[in-house]
C-alpha cells in the first residue's frame, strides 16, 4: 500500500497538468502566428502601415503608424536589456503591449489584438492607474 500511494500521487499530478495543457489556449496558440522579426520598416510593411519615423537612433528607432486597425507606435531596439529597459519604463503609463524579438507595437487593446494576428508575439498590459484618480484634497 506505501507503494501505491505515491504512485496514485504521481499519476494524479500528471493528469492535472495533463488536462490543464488540454483548456481552452490550445486555440489561441494555433491562432497566433510565429513571432516576426525584421526592421521597423519591414514589420510595418507587414501590417500595412507606412511609418512616420520619430526616433532614429542606434539604439531605438521609433515611429507612428496607422492601418485599418487604427493608430499605434512601433519601436525596434538594438538589444534585448534596451527593450525590456523601455517596455518596463513605459509600462508604468499603461496601455497595451505587443512584444516580439527587439520590437514592440503600443497601442489599445484592440490594436494590439489585430497587430498581433499578423505580427504574433506576446501581450504585455501597462499599469492601470485609474484608481488612483479619485483622490480629493
Amino acid at each position: 500500500m506505501r507503494l501505491t500511494r505515491p504512485m496514485l500521487a504521481v499519476t494524479g499530478v500528471a493528469a492535472v497538468l495533463a488536462l490543464a495543457g488540454c483548456g481552452s489556449g490550445g486555440d489561441d496558440a494555433k491562432a497566433v502566428p510565429a513571432t516576426a522579426t525584421g526592421s521597423l520598416e519591414s514589420l510595418a510593411a507587414e501590417v500595412k502601415c507606412k511609418p512616420n519615423i520619430q526616433t532614429d537612433a542606434d539604439e531605438l528607432r521609433q515611429a507612428i503608424c496607422k492601418n485599418s486597425d487604427g493608430r499605434f507606435i512601433l519601436a525596434t531596439f538594438a538589444t534585448d536589456r534596451g527593450q525590456r529597459e523601455w517596455i518596463n519604463d513605459a509600462k508604468d503609463y499603461g496601455g497595451f503591449y505587443l512584444v516580439g524579438r527587439k520590437w514592440v507595437a503600443v497601442g489599445d487593446d484592440g490594436v494590439v489584438k489585430a497587430l498581433r494576428g499578423t505580427l504574433g508575439g506576446d501581450v504585455e498590459i501597462g499599469t492601470n492607474h485609474a484608481a488612483h484618480s479619485g483622490h480629493s484634497g
